[in-house]
């Protein structure tokens, strides 16, 4: 509702407008209470313009939440078919460098430190089928993502704690397997956080690249 509109509104448009809102117990209050006519229609205006920017705040927060395409860092999705039509699918939340850096003490990914590989929500990882990730036993289902990332080596958490949002990590005792992740230089920076996946002869490599790093990780088809 307009917030100019419910201003102007008479005593009687605004009792109105209250009987729709409020419960007879509180509009009482607000008709019975006040010294003059004037205090009391301010009671009634109070209330209504309250209450209605209440219901503004809640829907705007709503279409926030409905709309992540909108966030600072977007939703984002990698799939990897393996021959036989079973499958990989990882869903994340993609972070902007914006001059950044992600290395060192004081950067989006401190060194030695859990990171949620993402933003938001946890990062899942589905698959449909028994997969061996960097050499560790990874049985069809889901799970979360987590890395532990360092200049020359990332650990990366496969967590069997899901549904959660990407902190805090649940803890050492939700993981499923610790594997180690190759670390290479690309060329030039990224400025999106991007997980992909390679196909190579055995299956696929999982790769996580941010400005002028990348992690990858092994991953077959357990047969």
């Amino acid at each position: 509702m307009n917030m100019k509109k419910i201003r102007k509104m008479s005593r009687t448009q605004l009792d109105e407008q209250m009987a729709v809102w409020f419960p007879a117990s509180i509009r009482n209050n607000f008709v019975s209470t006040g010294s003059t006519p004037r205090e009391r229609k301010w009671k009634r205006l109070i209330a209504v313009l309250g209450l209605a920017l209440s219901v503004a705040v809640c829907a705007t927060a709503v279409q926030g939440q409905q709309d992540k395409s909108k966030r600072p860092s977007p939703p984002a999705s990698a799939h990897f078919a393996f021959p036989d039509g079973k499958s990989i699918n990882v869903d994340y939340s993609s972070p902007r460098l914006k001059g950044r850096k992600i290395h060192g003490p004081d950067g989006l990914n401190p060194d030695g430190k859990v990171w949620r590989a993402g933003a938001n929500e946890a990062t899942t990882f589905v698959t449909d089928t028994d997969t061996i990730v960097g050499g560790k036993d990874v049985p069809a289902g889901n799970y979360t993502l987590f890395v532990v990332p360092n200049p020359e080596s990332w650990t990366l958490i496969i967590s069997k704690k899901t549904g959660e949002w990407g902190i805090p990590y649940p803890g050492e005792s939700f993981d499923l397997v610790r594997t180690e992740m190759k670390v290479s230089q690309l060329s030039e920076p990224l400025e999106n956080f991007t997980i992909s996946f390679e196909k190579t002869e055995s299956g696929c490599v999982l790769r996580m690249d941010w400005a002028t790093t990348r992690a990858s990780v092994t991953i077959s088809e357990k047969k």
